[in-house]
């Protein structure tokens, strides 16, 4: 975004530890903005793309402020979508209505990005109109057939599986055969979250278009999932040692993938819940690198890897009960 600037002031007394960590987050954004552009004049030779950002809050929208509209602004993550796509040579069409899913309508678009929640079959909290059911199955259809797909953050906690729509124990086991065609499709499935924290990333995918260069730690709402495909290319991982909460007493688990469904290629990263993560370098960079791909711009090996890096991804963490509300 426009305003970061690589410069650290050289008279700025600060605790060793305190100054060798922002010394460390300093440069990974500065590289990261630097690959960033480097990326982007690459992208704008490409032929122009068309892309839908659907953000639909059918659950929790209040809570989700880079998708929030406020007295009929574009949203935060659709300014930063906007100013992405004038670099990438994309465009894109924002919309929250469900009512306009059709083979036809989809039909214009390369790829179909999400960033929503709950079942969008349901005019929910947000009260923005929401798909029919054939909608939906022209959603899968177009993917299936050749459109990417492109899923960030609650993209995997919608139309979740039989069962789970409400959090409680349902939602800590593996579904198999009865896992949702959606969450089939987008290649794992969300529990639920504990408080925001910082979380590090291990980097498994190295030559994955816009990636960072190794692992990183960052400040955000981290998702624990369950019903992973079996063919998902895991990209990062998160490590769960040192986390704090439930959600996080399993081993490490696949945080951002890719795989095929049909012919469509689809990309998935939990990241995105936070305003300051939509606006990082490092974000945008893995955002566009994974659109790009979708789009088809670029190839990358998506051989399926996760028995190899989270070898204990299905082994899911202890459903705690919530406690009981006070008298």
């Amino acid at each position: 975004m426009a305003g970061f600037d690589c410069y650290y002031p050289a008279f700025v007394i600060l605790p060793m530890k305190s100054l060798f960590r922002r010394l460390v987050l300093l440069m990974t954004a500065c590289a990261a903005l630097a690959a960033g552009s480097a990326f982007a004049a690459e992208s704008a030779a490409y032929p122009r793309k068309k892309v839908l950002y659907f953000s639909k809050m059918s659950v929790a929208p209040a809570s989700h402020t880079a998708a929030l509209r406020i007295n009929g602004q574009p949203s935060l993550s659709e300014r930063v979508l906007t100013e992405l796509g004038a670099k990438h040579n994309i465009e894109f069409v924002f919309s929250k209505d469900g009512r306009l899913f059709s083979d036809e309508y989809l039909a214009q678009f390369d790829v179909i990005m999400f960033y929503t929640l709950g079942d969008l079959t349901q005019l929910g909290l947000d009260r923005e109109p929401p798909m029919t059911i054939e909608g939906k199955n022209a959603l899968l259809r177009a993917i299936a057939a050749g459109k990417g797909f492109v899923g960030m953050h609650g993209a995997d906690n919608t139309f979740l599986s039989p069962g789970s729509e409400v959090h409680g124990p349902a939602r800590y086991k593996n579904d198999g055969p009865n896992t949702s065609d959606f969450i089939q499709m987008i290649g794992g499935e969300f529990i639920m979250h504990n408080a925001q924290q910082p979380g590090r990333m291990i980097l498994t995918s190295p030559k994955f278009p816009g990636v960072p260069e190794g692992d990183f730690t960052l400040h955000e709402e981290w998702y624990s999932h369950r019903n992973f495909a079996s063919d998902i290319h895991v990209i990062l991982v998160q490590d769960t040692k040192g986390m704090v909460g439930n959600l996080y007493e399993r081993p490490n688990y696949p945080s951002t993938w890719a795989r095929m469904h049909g012919k469509g290629r689809v990309f998935y990263t939990s990241m995105g819940h936070r305003e300051d993560v939509w606006t990082n370098p490092l974000y945008q960079n893995l955002l566009m690198g994974g659109l790009n791909w979708a789009l088809g711009r670029v190839d990358a090996d998506i051989t399926p890897n996760m028995a190899q890096v989270t070898p204990e991804a299905m082994v899911l963490p202890p459903y705690v009960a919530p406690p009981p509300p006070k008298r």
